[in-house]
This record gives C-alpha cells, structure tokens and sequence, in this order.
C-alpha cells in the first residue's frame, strides 16, 4: 500500500505559511495524513494548530541574520539542534515527502530530508530566492518559482515555474458579510489596508493620521498586525483587526482597493481577485529588498501602483490612492489577463511525481 503521509514545513511569516494553507486540504481530500515542522513561536504555529487533522511538531530554530549580531553566535547551535529534532520526526512519521515554503524553520527541516533520503519539494514566492531558500535548495528534489522571471536565478533541471498557488477558500467569501463584519454600507468603496503579519508601522501612523482625507472617499478595513491595533482611534468608516483568518475571504468579497506590503502570496492573491493595489513594499533598510523587486515587477505589467516608504507621507498616500481610483479600470483590464494556469493542481501533481 502506497505511503500517503505529507510532511509540511515553512514559517516565520504568514507568507511562508499561505502556500501549505492551500494545499493541506487538498490532500486531505484525497486521505492523507498530514504532519507540519515549524518553530515553538512562529505564526505559522498559531496557523496550522487551529486545522483540523494535522499535526504539529515544532524545533529549534536560528534566524538567517545578513547583519552582526551576539545572536549569530548562537544560531548556527540552533539549526544544527533543529536539525537533528527534524531527523528525528521524520524518522518517526517516515513522510512519502515533504513540501517546503521557505523561512528560516524550514533549513534543517529540508537538510534532514536528505540525510533521511526523503524526497523535498521547495517552493519559492519571491522574485528573487531567499536566503533560506538558497541555503535548502542544493538539498531538495525540485524548486518551484512563482515568478516566471525567478527561472534564472535557479539551477536549471531541478526549477520549474508554476505560478501563484491561490487559496480556493478566497473565491468564497459574500461581501454582504464582509460589510456587516467592518460595520460598512454599500455607499462608498471599501480600501484593504494590510501590512503583512507583523504589521507596518509607519503605514499605520501614516494611515490613522490620513483618516480624515481618506475616510472622505473610502470605507477602510484596517488589519494592523498583532498588538498594534489603537483603540483610541474610533471613527465611522473605519475598522480595525489585528488579524483575521476565516472571515478573510468575506473582507476580500468586500474590498475594492489594497494598499499593501509587497509580499508575494498577498499580491499575488489580490491580482486572482482583481483587486486594483498600492503596494509599499518594505525598503531595502528593513529587508533583502524582495519585496521592492515584486512590486516593480507587478508595477511594469500594470497590475498596481508603487509608493516607495521613503516617500510615504499624509500627502502622497492620498495623491497615490487617487491615481490608483482613476487608473482602476485599466488595472482590472491588466489583471483579467493573467492566467492561474492551474498552479495548485501542477504543484500537487509534482509533490506526487518527487515521492521516492
């Protein structure tokens, strides 16, 4: 009887969790078990405990630092133990295969893969691979890339370009519920402000010291990031969420614009949806710069608007919003021509193809 046990792995952000969330059901369906590696405090923790029939193991973990820090000292002692707690799981639950989204958890998961002769599947988001990513990759069977333009920086014969995986939950949602959710009406548009998981600050500060411009033109759904909502700012047309997960799909229904980070699964889902974006992709200060490389990108096919963070101010996030309202049209038009190509079902039919 063919072994029908999936191993996950991938965190740190919910980008590095979005992926397996549309995938861990599909295979659900088709009966297999499903295990998850991630870090003891991760959000892909809170994540994937709330899922039904998949079990959750997680490992020591180091952060990837491309700065000094004491820390690094420390780090490398954490991968090499996360390492052999991995081995030690997968030798336990013997996976067929496993399926990495990347993020610092997933190194020694993959690297483990290997010293046990399990096949891995990495996927990569980004435009670019990521550190951790880079370190995996020489360990896995196949890599995957979301953008078609990350083939070149892959090595070639194990890459293959697949395209964004979407959450099929997120074609669900009723915008009926996604109004009564935030307390809005049907008079004026409704603009998503997301700053990833973490949260932006100074997309926050900027927005909540906006309010009285924007609110003028929008409804706002503001999902601030994990202790960073303010109760003292409360204002009809305005809702704030530190983070929402089931009702997501309904706050989607209702969305007519996206102010955003730049993170590629985000961006990715809001072009599926055709939902017209302003991106504020993280500055290279604060980042490997990925995330100013997708948002050029996604800028030059006309899919969506770019304000760099250095220039965000009250001024420019409302001048910028404006153009993004009077260039709507010809964004939509730009995202009805992109094609899925039938991501999800191509990326579990390569999980299939890698099982040894």
């Amino acid at each position: 009887m063919r072994n029908k046990r999936i191993l996950f792995t991938g965190g740190g952000s919910a980008g590095h969790v979005i992926v397996n969330l549309a995938l861990i059901p599909v295979f659900q369906r088709e009966g297999w078990e499903i295990d998850y590696i991630g870090s003891k405090e991760g959000i892909e923790r809170t994540l994937i405990e709330q899922l039904d029939d998949v079990t959750y193991y997680p490992i020591s973990t180091g952060k990837l630092r491309r700065y000094l820090s004491l820390e690094n000292i420390k780090d490398p002692f954490k991968v090499v133990k996360g390492t052999l707690q991995a081995w030690h799981i997968i030798g336990k639950r013997k996976p067929a295969v496993i399926f990495s989204k990347g993020g610092f958890v997933s190194v020694p998961v993959v690297l483990a893969s290997k010293m046990r002769g399990v096949s891995a599947v990495i996927h990569e988001s980004d435009y670019t691979p990521g550190l951790a990513n880079k370190l995996a990759i020489p360990f896995a069977k196949k890599v995957l890339a979301t953008f078609p333009e990350t083939m070149e920086f892959l090595p070639e014969g194990k890459a293959e370009y697949v395209g964004a995986v979407i959450r099929e939950e997120l074609f669900q949602g009723s915008k009926e519920k996604g109004l009564t959710l935030a307390g809005f009406t049907q008079q004026k548009p409704v603009l998503l402000i997301m700053g990833g998981s973490g949260g932006a600050q100074k997309i926050n500060d900027t927005v909540r010291a906006s309010l009285d411009v924007l609110l003028e033109k929008f409804q706002i759904v503001h999902i601030c990031g994990k202790g960073k909502m303010d109760a003292s700012v409360q204002r009809q047309g305005y809702a704030q969420f530190e983070y929402v997960t089931d009702e997501l799909k309904d706050i989607f229904a209702a969305t007519d614009f996206v102010l955003s980070r730049a993170g590629s699964n985000a961006i990715f889902e809001f072009l599926a949806l055709q939902k017209p974006m302003l991106l504020i992709p993280l500055s290279k200060e604060a980042s490997r710069g990925d995330q100013i490389i997708n948002a050029k990108s996604f800028a030059d096919k006309m899919y969506a608007r770019v304000l760099e963070e250095e220039d965000l101010t009250e001024e420019t996030l409302s001048k910028e919003l404006d153009k993004l309202m009077q260039q709507a049209p010809i964004i939509i038009d730009k995202m009805k021509q992109y094609q899925s190509e039938r991501s999800r079902d191509r990326v579990v039919e390569i999980i299939m193809n890698s099982m040894k």
